[in-house]
């Protein structure tokens, strides 16, 4: 696939973590309702343990995975750290590798490169995730999204990136930083994913911020909890308004063969079209 064609359109309204340590815990966070199940090898556990994780996390994907409709990532370490080279080997030494990886932490395109080639000369089809959460990464988002045909989505990593530009860990303070993350995922055709919202005790909050994600051009949002799952997905499921105008913009472009139109008295010209497609393939992803 090159650069200019289009990642099949599949939700990923919600994301939540399973320790790669307890696999057992595993069929819970698939049965969630998440979008994405990411096992993880990085933050959630610690250095004493990554050799354990590592092995547990691989056989999990010895056996075929079930057709769920649920995507599954394993997050591994670091590409600059001897942890993230060891969950590399692992994956490059098993003949049934997780469908994708998320890598955390990454500050340039050479680390998404060097994984892709890897890969390829292995013949894994493995697809990649991406975490901006670094100055360093943010700086240079845009290269980063177009290093390989292979990624899926960029995840905004609000935590580090706070502690990185030494503001608030807020909406307002990352405004800016979360929506270069957007503009560059839209720019290449991928899918941006938010950072979770870390207070189980405010779920107003969390739907405000998740709807402030939606109108900022997101495609779902992480979560830290089951609990929080079905809103998100409510939050970022297209509604049957949001659908029905996605279908009346379709039709008028077809019917008017223009490349702008007026809808109840509002011009819309045809770069929303494409948009509007990617409602529909979600509507009816979602309804089958």
């Amino acid at each position: 696939m090159t650069m200019t064609e289009e990642r099949p359109v599949v939700p990923r309204r919600s994301f939540i973590f399973a320790p790669g340590l307890k696999p057992e815990m595993v069929p819970k966070a698939l049965a969630s309702g998440a979008d994405i199940v990411c096992v993880e090898l990085e933050d959630g556990v610690a250095p004493k343990d990554k050799d354990e994780a590592r092995r547990k996390a691989m056989a999990l994907f010895a056996e075929p995975q079930a057709d769920d409709g649920v995507e599954r990532i394993v997050r591994i370490n670091c590409l600059r750290t001897a942890f993230g080279l060891a969950d590399v080997q692992a994956v490059l030494d098993t003949d049934t590798p997780p469908p994708a990886l998320m890598l955390p932490k990454v500050m340039s395109p050479d680390e998404v490169v060097w994984l892709d080639d890897i890969l390829s000369e292995r013949g894994h089809p493995t697809r990649l995730h991406i975490i901006i959460e670094t100055n360093a990464g943010l700086e240079a988002v845009h290269d980063i999204a177009r290093a390989s045909p292979r990624i899926d989505a960029l995840f905004f990593g609000g935590v580090d990136m706070a502690a990185e530009l030494r503001c608030k860990n807020a909406w307002e303070p990352l405004l800016y930083a979360r929506s270069r993350v957007v503009h560059a995922a839209a720019g290449v055709g991928v899918d941006a994913i938010d950072v979770p919202f870390l207070d189980l005790e405010d779920p107003q909050g969390m739907e405000r911020e998740a709807k402030l994600a939606l109108d900022l051009g997101f495609s779902g949002k992480g979560s830290i909890h089951p609990k929080q799952i079905p809103v998100l997905n409510r939050v970022f499921t297209p509604d049957d308004a949001r659908v029905s105008h996605a279908k009346r913009i379709i039709r008028a472009f077809e019917d008017a063969d223009t490349g702008l139109v007026v809808i109840d008295g509002k011009l819309i010209e045809k770069p929303v079209l494409r948009e509007m497609h990617r409602i529909l393939a979600i509507a009816e992803r979602l309804s089958s």
